[in-house]
């Protein structure tokens, strides 16, 4: 299903939203950050994922990332499989209260594509070919403020799953690659 949001540039920086179906607030839970954490570490070491910043909220992710194999469609669709699939693992391995709730949800957003049973990312990606100074910046600043924006924090360098902290010089849980404001392009 196309919502006009194209990766036209295959070797372009994107700034790309993944946004769980329904609203389901499923990173309010660490174990689902985490799995987020390890899947973009891992197309960190394995697949060629320049990451230059991210935020998980709990119900979305913000990334302003590139592929360096040429191929951001494949990475966002190899990376919304895994975590699908670690998700669902989680959800019926688990003690999650929420488990009847969410798989209800997502076996209902999942009947709208074939030889799927559950869906838990939307389709879109939201995807925005990164062009001049002021869009990095825009951009940047935007993904770093949402955990202000929504009451979690009342710094952005306080939220443990943000490059907030990265950009701040603190300790964090992946790393990124810093860009400079005054970067043109990624």
């Amino acid at each position: 299903m196309s919502t006009g949001y194209k990766l036209s540039a295959k070797n372009g920086c994107y700034y790309v939203t993944f946004q769980v179906v329904g609203w389901v607030d499923i990173f309010t839970r660490k174990v689902y950050r985490d799995i987020v954490i390890e899947s973009l570490k891992y197309c960190q070491q394995n697949k060629g994922l320049s990451l230059f910043a991210y935020v998980i909220m709990s119900n979305h992710i913000h990334l302003l990332m590139r592929s360096e194999q040429g191929n951001p469609s494949g990475f966002i669709r190899d990376f919304k499989s895994h975590t699908t699939k670690k998700f669902l693992e989680v959800i019926d391995s688990s003690v999650e209260s929420r488990k009847d709730w969410m798989k209800m949800v997502f076996e209902y957003h999942a009947k709208f594509k074939n030889k799927q049973n559950y869906q838990i990312w939307t389709h879109e990606n939201h995807a925005e070919l990164v062009y001049s100074q002021k869009f990095i910046e825009q951009k940047l600043n935007y993904l770093h403020e949402n955990p202000v924006r929504s009451g979690i924090v009342a710094k952005a360098e306080d939220y443990l799953y943000s490059s907030a902290r990265n950009y701040a010089e603190m300790e964090s849980v992946i790393d990124v690659i810093k860009v400079s404001v005054r970067w043109k392009t990624c």
